[in-house]
């Protein structure tokens, strides 16, 4: 469930999870996951393939768990299952605590590649974990 949307920058946040959508080609040098890569875990940028569902963690310096959700494809129309994968991702994270999570498929990779926000929101929307949804 969504808690609350977040204007401002995700990393800020004093929550101890963030999550985020990587493709499942396993390239993931742009956008916000290449931000991640670049800034918090290097391995990230290039995963290898991943399969549509899968989650992969990743606990930075200062304690914050970073969650990869492999929720897309870079093909054409990869992202029409991700409201669900989305879904089935965040439901998978162990952890009860709350969540910050940025809005996938808000950056211009997902907007060049026709995203659904809407019906990305509504994958999160009905997943059992409390979010706090971040743009900028």
């Amino acid at each position: 469930m969504i808690v609350k949307r977040i204007k401002g920058n995700i990393f800020e946040t004093q929550l101890n999870h963030i999550a985020f959508a990587v493709n499942t080609e396993g390239y993931n040098d742009s956008g916000f996951a290449g931000v991640v890569s670049s800034r918090y875990w290097s391995g990230l940028a290039n995963t290898g393939n991943k399969r549509l569902g899968e989650v992969l963690h990743h606990t930075t310096l200062d304690g914050k768990t970073l969650h990869a959700l492999v929720c897309h494809e870079l093909k054409p129309n990869g992202w029409s299952q991700t409201p669900q994968m989305v879904e089935q991702c965040l439901n998978s994270i162990p952890d009860n605590d709350e969540i910050a999570v940025v809005l996938i498929g808000g950056g211009l990779v997902g907007q060049m590649s026709g995203a659904d926000v809407e019906a990305i929101l509504s994958g999160m929307e009905r997943s059992k974990k409390r979010l706090y949804v971040y743009s900028l």
